[in-house]
């Protein structure tokens, strides 16, 4: 069996989720990962499928170095059941994502990055695109986009953008470990905005599965909002085992 690394990009600042990095009523963040969605921190929700994986041998989560001591102590019943390790994060998340994989172990064969902001995944969904990534050696879930695109300067329409052959990219997007890290090793330079576009200037192709759309990225707050209504009509499945001591009800 496959052993796999997963990284849980979480260091960013949130700056469009459009709350207080400190609440100043409890002195809590309110960054977005770190928000309940329905009785659990969005991370836990986005990590614990993750966790209770046979094939995950190690968890990582990527925090902003300012974030760790209050991250450590809000959390440190989550992190110690999920075996969950902690990386202080970059100023980018390639940064952050890099910092992660110089720690992800070296019999690890496959490297997963999942968005902590991406709490709406199941293991099904997982096995998809982990199955595709054994075969090919690189793997991401995308949508297909339906809108019609518009490119805008300001507040007007520049041109309609031809929608044929658009996809929006989601995650887990999982790669070979040493693929990856020749990845980040020849890098340009400048940003990068996901990990598959670092692969792809290998010129290594990166198969793409059919995502799902309720596997949404929390931005907004009508982002969360949208997440409230959708995490009770997610496929249910019962785990073989307990999930922790914060399990869904729904699971009981």
């Amino acid at each position: 069996m496959s052993r796999f690394a997963v990284i849980l990009p979480a260091a960013g600042g949130s700056r469009r989720f459009g709350r207080r990095a400190n609440d100043p009523l409890t002195g809590q963040r309110s960054k977005k990962p770190f928000v309940e969605l329905k009785g659990r921190p969005v991370w836990v929700r986005a990590a614990e499928v993750f966790a209770n994986r046979d094939d995950v041998a190690q968890l990582l989560i990527v925090i902003a170095p300012d974030d760790v001591e209050f991250f450590k102590e809000k959390f440190q019943a989550n992190l110690a059941f999920m075996a969950v390790e902690i990386v202080a994060g970059g100023a980018e998340r390639m940064d952050s994502v890099r910092n992660a994989l110089a720690r992800v172990k070296s019999d690890v064969d496959y490297v997963a990055v999942h968005d902590a902001a991406r709490p709406l995944i199941v293991r099904k969904w997982i096995d998809e695109v982990f199955v595709a990534a054994e075969e090919t050696g690189a793997a991401i879930p995308a949508v297909e986009i339906a809108s019609t695109i518009k490119r805008v300067d300001g507040q007007t329409i520049e041109e309609t953008v031809p929608r044929a052959n658009l996809w929006a990219a989601q995650t887990p997007q999982v790669f070979r470990r040493d693929l990856l890290l020749d990845a980040f090793a020849k890098w340009p330079g400048g940003p990068a905005t996901d990990e598959a576009q670092m692969v792809e200037q290998l010129g290594h192709p990166v198969e793409v599965v059919r995502g799902w759309p309720m596997n949404i990225k929390i931005t907004t707050q009508g982002d969360f909002k949208m997440a409230e209504a959708l995490v009770n009509a997610l496929p249910q499945e019962k785990p073989l085992g307990g999930l922790h001591p914060f399990a869904d009800e729904r699971f009981l």
